[in-house]
């Protein structure tokens, strides 16, 4: 039986650039997160630049979108990241860093254990999410899908 990971994408729209002072203590912060995140249960990868971080990484058109990717063995994992570690207290600012986004802002969906997610790959996850709903091609916290589901499912086209 094939093992799988959970990969996810989180997008935020910045409310101004990140080297502006409205967005200094986010990444005053960055590095500690990250470090967080990496030494967290579960985690297996995330995506970064040559400065540690995806905030440079261009992913959309719109420059103060940014884009945080990482690779986990479990949505158990994950959300004691997430709600349950010191990134909560980052998190619940969030208001103070980046506006309200209209759409979902966040997907996931599973990955064969040792392959590594790409962008691309996670756009068209954060777009079947908000074209479809939840399904266990791509969902959230509240989904609760198992690879299992995913084995059983098979993904409509984004113009369906």
């Amino acid at each position: 039986m094939e093992e799988y990971q959970l990969a996810q994408i989180n997008i935020a729209r910045a409310l101004a650039p990140m080297d502006s002072p409205v967005m200094a203590d986010f990444v005053n912060n960055l590095d500690r997160i990250n470090a967080l995140a990496e030494q967290s249960e579960g985690f297996v990868w995330r995506l970064q630049d040559e400065n540690n971080n995806a905030t440079a990484i261009q992913a959309f058109e719109d420059d103060f979108i940014i884009v945080n990717m990482s690779v986990w063995t479990s949505m158990e994992d994950l959300f004691n990241f997430t709600y349950k570690s010191d990134h909560v207290a980052i998190f619940t600012r969030r208001k103070e860093w980046f506006s309200a986004m209209q759409e979902m802002h966040m997907a996931f969906w599973y990955i064969k254990k040792g392959t590594i997610p790409t962008v691309a790959e996670a756009k068209l996850r954060l777009s079947y999410l908000n074209t479809h709903g939840e399904t266990p091609y791509a969902f959230t916290f509240k989904g609760r899908f198992t690879p299992e589901d995913l084995r059983d499912y098979t993904p409509q086209t984004l113009n369906s």
